[in-house]
């Protein structure tokens, strides 16, 4: 054992209750901190814009991008026939290509690329394309996806036991839906790729980003060479939240391919609202639930339906939607159940990560499924969550064939429940119900 007398010299560097100062937070306050759209411009330096769809599905009959080659200050014009490797950054499955080749699948994919001396020309530039669609049907919501049976990716069904016969002997039982809404990153610094062209075709990328190796293995394939031709390079974020784990691949992709054609760096800074129209969001979801209970309140049996709108192609919605399913207990022992997950395709922006992955969609239900029962029975929505909590041998398994260990939940929900005076608060909020003009209803 250290003497008593030497722990405080012995005493752990950042340890708790130490206050340290982030690297950057200086440089934050005054300004220093140095972002990709901070670094001093390159000499012969272009700047990007994306030609966009106007359609949310169509084939394109024809593109004429003469007025855009034409425009001032423009440099080069690039579309899919420009890229030397494989038209896509999909980081799993391949299908979301850089540039639309003969069907555009949501307003705001990029068709085609200007590369200009300055910013504001390029923008210019990329609104004079003129681009003949034939308008095909689209696929906008997950109702229109289930009912079409549009999806991006296979379903995935968690089962344990028999739902439907434990649903059918349920002393209760009550139906419902909801809709989860989605949610947009809006990182204070956007999308942005700076890349500079060096030896041999190589590249070197400074790319706000939450993956840079991702971004590096995607790019080297579009750019149809092995990843170490391709560098990058990430100091700081200005937020990023998920969105920024994949989708920033799609810009330094865009800048790369420009400065190997070209030789001259190049650098993609999106606008705001562009950024917002040509990025995903948090997945949106519908889901549906059967739930059987007791006299009590004890959940006896559930099924629940999972739709998560993904957009137009995968991107991480596979593991995004399994996410959601396993979280679809949330911190209650379900042991008849049934979780079944489908995967929307529709034409809209592919949907992306963000904080939670999933999960908080996934919580949502159950955590709805309870208010619904205690609304049934008359309960207090507490008392029907502590009753329905996991607990030791026999309740303590989740659909997924996990033991749940070190469940101190109970413990601190007494502890919360007391030290908050839930009880008198609730009965108070009870009485004001009761007695207000406004509510036909008190709540249990």
């Amino acid at each position: 054992m250290p003497d008593a007398r030497n722990l405080e010299a012995e005493a752990i560097s950042g340890g708790v209750h130490h206050a340290l100062k982030h690297d950057s937070a200086h440089k934050h306050v005054t300004g220093e901190a140095v972002y990709v759209d901070d670094i001093p411009a390159p000499a012969n330096l272009l700047h990007l814009a994306a030609g966009q769809s106007t359609r949310a599905h169509a084939k394109i009959l024809s593109m004429d991008l003469s007025m855009v080659r034409q425009a001032p200050g423009v440099v080069a014009v690039l579309t899919a026939e420009d890229i030397p490797g494989e038209n896509d950054v999909g980081p799993v499955v391949h299908d979301d290509p850089v540039f639309a080749e003969k069907i555009v699948m949501f307003i705001g994919q990029s068709v085609f690329a200007v590369a200009a001396e300055t910013r504001e020309e390029a923008r210019r530039a990329a609104l004079l394309a003129r681009i003949e669609y034939e308008d095909l049907e689209s696929v906008l919501t997950v109702g229109d996806a289930l009912a079409k049976e549009n999806f991006v990716l296979p379903d995935h069904v968690i089962r344990r036991g028999d739902s439907k016969a434990a649903l059918d002997r349920s002393q209760h039982r009550l139906s419902g839906s909801l809709h989860v809404g989605g949610q947009d990153h809006f990182y204070l610094e956007g999308m942005v790729s700076l890349a500079l062209p060096a030896e041999d075709g190589d590249v070197q990328i400074w790319c706000s980003t939450q993956h840079p190796s991702e971004v590096q293995h995607n790019v080297a394939r579009v750019l149809g060479r092995p990843s170490n031709a391709v560098t990058v390079d990430v100091r700081r974020m200005g937020g990023g939240f998920g969105g920024k784990e994949t989708q920033s691949a799609l810009f330094a992709a865009i800048a790369a391919l420009t400065a190997v054609r070209t030789g001259r760096p190049a650098k993609f800074c999106v606008d705001r609202d562009d950024d917002m129209i040509m990025t995903g969001k948090r997945h949106d979801f519908r889901i549906d639930y059967d739930v059987g209970f007791d006299d009590d309140g004890r959940i006896e049996a559930v099924d629940f339906m999972q739709a998560s709108r993904c957009g137009m192609s995968a991107d991480l919605s596979g593991a995004i939607s399994d996410r959601a399913m396993f979280h679809a207990d949330n911190a209650y022992y379900l042991n008849d159940v049934t979780i079944t997950s489908h995967r929307c395709k529709t034409n809209t922006v592919s949907n992306t990560a963000f904080r939670g992955f999933g999960g908080p969609q996934g919580m949502v239900g159950i955590e709805r499924v309870l208010d619904e029962v205690a609304f049934a029975l008359g309960k207090d929505p507490l008392e029907v969550r502590k009753l329905n909590l996991y607990g030791g041998e026999g309740r303590n398994i989740t659909p997924y064939s996990m033991t749940v260990e070190d469940n101190v939940l109970p413990e601190i929900i007494d502890e919360l429940e007391l030290s908050s005076d839930y009880a008198r608060r609730r009965e108070e909020i009870r009485a004001f119900n009761a007695s207000s003009p406004v509510m036909k209803k008190g709540f249990p």
